[in-house]
């Protein structure tokens, strides 16, 4: 069995580094099928580096997420916002500056 980094793998048929890393992300985001989950979950229990850059990429996510959370938009504009789209898929109201609504003639002017 050929070793590309100095470091235990399984099988060849498996999966390899490059693989696995390139599939992080689909991993991580649960995306991957039953099938390539194992495989790669395989790798990763038997390869440092590649279970360091997982680590790595999923305490990020958390991180990422916890930022996110923190920076919270106002109450006060969700609900404008929420109201606002609400009217649009109503068709209550055209978007700024976009003249009548449907179904209404043009203003005219004086």
């Amino acid at each position: 069995m050929a070793d590309h980094h100095d470091h235990d793998h399984p099988a060849p048929d498996d999966t390899d580094c490059s693989d696995a890393l390139a599939e992080i992300y689909t991993y991580l985001d649960g995306e991957l099928t039953e099938e390539r989950r194992a495989l790669i979950a395989g790798h990763l229990a038997g390869c440092n580096p590649c279970i360091e850059a997982f680590d790595f990429e999923a305490e990020l996510r958390i991180v990422i997420s916890t930022r996110a959370r923190r920076d919270a938009v106002p109450e006060e504009l969700r609900i404008r916002i929420l109201e606002r789209l609400t009217m649009l898929t109503r068709g209550e109201a055209g978007g700024a500056g976009d003249g009548p609504r449907s179904g209404e003639p043009p203003a005219r002017e004086a």
